[in-house]
């Protein structure tokens, strides 16, 4: 897989010290299932932190510390980011939330032909499952904070940049562009962001509470 766009560093290093918001964490492992070059970098963080931690005075664990840890291991499911061999449309992480792949999904319709199915997380970041019709263009628009796009299916270009299959978009405030999915096939993506998107046309601005964008 030919992915061009990755994580930046500062995601990495976030990632690797677990400092995200949940629905970050799931676009990012995704990505690194189908991107050797940003998980060698998350990897190489990872590296970093154990090695401090291995320098640090040893605390003395409080009573019942160690049951309560593996009891969250026992019962949590963390999201996994390895390497994806098999021919999915979505990666393992992605999979073992939705449970299932791409016809598992219970889409909703946001006019257009482009449909949403929202992903519930923990914390104020929200995630979505996109599908976009080739050659639709998306509403003109901005952010109120960091925005994750994650190809999953197909193609879009922004601003004369190609995102493909495995391909990261980083979007933040300062960024205000119109994506459009490429002709030829029906664009997956998974997109989380902080805030609600700034939208600049009047329509897609009365209809945002509605489909919580």
């Amino acid at each position: 897989m030919n992915v061009k766009h990755t994580l930046s560093e500062d995601l990495m290093m976030g990632y690797a010290a677990g400092n995200l918001p949940e629905a970050f964490d799931l676009v990012i492992a995704s990505h690194l299932s189908m991107s050797d070059e940003s998980r060698a970098g998350v990897e190489a963080y990872e590296a970093v932190g154990g090695a401090l931690l291995e320098d640090q005075i040893p605390l003395e664990l409080s009573a019942g510390a160690l049951e309560a840890c593996m009891c969250r291991i026992d019962t949590g499911t963390p999201i996994q980011a390895k390497r994806e061999t098999e021919d999915f449309v979505f990666p393992k992480p992605l999979r073992d939330v939705v449970g299932g792949d791409l016809d598992a999904v219970k889409w909703r319709s946001i006019g257009n032909g482009v449909k949403q199915s929202i992903i519930e997380t923990s914390g104020s970041a929200s995630v979505r499952l996109l599908s976009i019709p080739g050659g639709i263009q998306m509403p003109e628009h901005g952010h109120n904070g960091m925005e994750l796009t994650l190809v999953l299916k197909g193609a879009f270009n922004d601003d004369g940049d190609r995102f493909g299959r495995g391909d990261i978009e980083i979007a933040t405030e300062d960024l205000d562009h119109q994506p459009v999915a490429e002709l030829g096939e029906t664009c997956i993506c998974l997109a989380a962001s902080e805030g609600a998107l700034r939208f600049n046309g009047l329509l897609p601005r009365m209809l945002q509470p509605l489909f919580r964008i």
